[in-house]
């Protein structure tokens, strides 16, 4: 893996927090300062606007945050932490181009996710059991945990959409439409109605005889848009790669990714990166409007 000269230096400054100071912190402590540190640096970069700048730092920041949960391994916070934001990166800056690499990003990220939901039981072996069992599992779950619920089910279902031929892949879905929903159920406004969000997409691109149902999405979408969603540019963007495609409605799909080329990235400061690789992934989708319609006699 190689840096720019300012993501090496940026690293490597933020490292040096782990082990310098004249009163040589306790390691929890110098854990907590740095995990500080990249919340802020996480932030900030959320609030820019040239994505090749966050595109070429983001490495670094991600091996960041595999130390601090090397060194802190149990701690729920660090965990939900990386697993955005390793499915953030994939989603970002991978999947398009490296479909395999962004499976195996998406594969760590929900290992994370799976730890930091690991309380009294395990998680990963409660996916393996029933599905009844599970639900139930879900249960000792509250409101505090709907970061480590939302993250998780965000780089599972992402693993899933890229390992359709695998049969594990294929059992885990009754799982996560259970963790989504349960997530739904504790907070369905967390992250501008990101909960609806995913139950949206889910039920956009199963086939009906699998569950899935067109109508069910299309009011996961409106609900998600009522509480947010339409500051987020990247729903848009969802809304017309599933709802729109799966309608074959052509002109509702130009329409949507049109608005969003249109709309303003700073509306909200902290969407800022989101939403310019939202208008980025919408003038590439309108420019291969025939590959999701086929072209027009």
């Amino acid at each position: 893996m190689s840096f720019t000269r300012g993501g090496f230096v940026f690293f490597w400054s933020l490292s040096l927090l782990l082990v310098s100071g004249g009163c040589a912190p306790t390691k929890p402590a110098r854990v907590s300062a740095v995990a500080y540190t990249a919340e802020d640096v996480f932030i900030a970069a959320s609030k820019q606007s040239d994505p090749t700048i966050v595109r070429a730092g983001t490495p670094a920041y991600l091996m960041l945050v595999d130390g601090l949960i090397e060194a802190y391994p149990d701690n729920s916070e660090l965990l939900t932490a990386g697993c955005q934001a390793y499915t953030a990166y994939a989603s970002s800056f991978v999947e398009d181009t490296d479909p395999e690499k962004a499976a195996a990003l998406y594969a760590k990220a929900k290992s994370y996710g799976f730890r930091a939901l690991s309380k009294k039981e395990d998680f990963q072996q409660a996916v393996t059991g029933q599905v009844d069992d599970f639900v139930a599992f879900l249960k000792q779950y509250d409101k505090r945990d709907v970061p480590s619920l939302f993250w998780t089910a965000s780089a599972w279902g992402k693993w899933i959409s890229l390992n359709l031929d695998n049969v594990e892949a294929l059992a885990d879905m009754a799982m996560l439409e259970a963790t989504m929903q349960r997530t739904l159920e504790l907070d369905d406004s967390f992250y501008y109605g990101g909960p609806h969000l995913l139950l949206a997409v889910y039920f956009a691109v199963r086939p009906d005889i699998i569950g899935g149902n067109i109508n069910k999405a299309k009011e996961h979408f409106d609900k998600a848009f009522s509480l947010g969603a339409d500051k987020l540019l990247s729903a848009e963007v969802l809304f017309a790669r599933y709802y729109a495609v799966r309608l074959r409605d052509r002109v509702l799909f130009a329409k949507t990714l049109q608005g969003v080329i249109d709309a303003p990235v700073d509306e909200v400061p902290e969407l800022t990166l989101a939403n310019t690789l939202a208008k980025e992934k919408a003038r590439e989708m309108l420019e291969k409007v025939d590959d999701y319609f086929g072209e027009l006699p």
